[in-house]
């Protein structure tokens, strides 16, 4: 008995799936090249404040080996923000493959659009509820008046303050400016830290320090009057983040270009 699939079905379905799979890359907008810290591709930034922000985000990564980088692209050409935005993360290799502490501040001027995409590594420390405050009350109203770069640089203070351990700060500051709050339950807080301090040891201090410490160093925090160090005790102390110049990372000389680091769609979206 032969079988019901026929040869012209099979070439239907092949020259369906051929033409579904061009029409989706129609779809993709093309990605830019990584170029440096800045990628001002629709250029709402001043050269002023280039630098400025450049030189300020290569000294943040010297000190933390956490990577910020700025881009801004005139149009997504008809693609979603957020798979975009993961897009360009992943293609670029944002942060240090293993620690994936990349973040991405990227600007659709075309589609008035803003989004922070944050790596794996960094989704405990900037959260999605951290990036939303921060489109939503540094980036936006300096666009709605027409201060792009002004917009930019701040809200990469910003991500950087959160990043250097002011993160309840940034986030206590920003929610009193929409008069929004919402009490963090301290006791309960307390009671699992207490908790995973006793029972736990030194894997708990390990785990929590990230999240409730403050950076001090690469791997390194301060929490509860003590200073935690993540990175493990390797050879000489030398393991860790603070091993920053393999999988193509580089930080100065002719060249910049991300660690291989990933993103699996963390952070907010936003528009003006």
């Amino acid at each position: 008995m032969r079988p019901a699939f026929s040869l012209p079905v099979a070439r239907f379905w092949l020259a369906a799936v051929v033409a579904l799979a061009f029409a989706c890359l129609a779809d993709a907008a093309e990605l830019p090249v990584l170029t440096g810290r800045v990628v001002d591709r629709a250029d709402l930034i001043d050269a002023a404040t280039e630098t400025a922000l450049v030189n300020k985000l290569a000294a943040f990564e010297a000190k933390s080996s956490d990577q910020l980088v700025v881009a801004t692209i005139p149009s997504l050409e008809g693609e979603a923000l957020e798979p975009y935005a993961n897009r360009l993360f992943r293609a670029w290799g944002l942060g240090q493959a293993g620690q994936n502490n990349g973040v991405l501040l990227l600007v659709a001027r075309d589609d008035r659009k803003i989004r922070i995409e944050v790596g794996y590594g960094l989704e405990g420390t900037l959260t999605d509820l951290h990036s939303k405050l921060i489109i939503d009350n540094v980036i936006v109203p300096a666009f709605r008046v027409g201060d792009f770069a002004g917009g930019i640089a701040r809200g990469a203070d910003e991500i950087l303050a959160v990043l250097s351990g002011d993160a309840a700060e940034v986030a206590s500051r920003l929610k009193r400016s929409t008069e929004r709050t919402e009490e963090i339950p301290w006791p309960s807080v307390i009671f699992v830290t207490i908790f995973c301090v006793i029972f736990f040891g030194s894997i708990g201090f390990t785990l929590l320090a990230p999240v409730y410490g403050r950076k001090i160093a690469p791997g390194r925090y301060e929490w509860l009057g003590m200073e935690v160090d993540t990175r493990g005790s390797g050879s000489g102390g030398s393991s860790g983040r603070s091993s920053s110049s393999s999988g193509g990372w580089s930080s100065s000389g002719g060249g910049f270009s991300g660690g291989g680091g990933s993103s699996g769609g963390g952070g907010a979206s936003g528009g003006w």
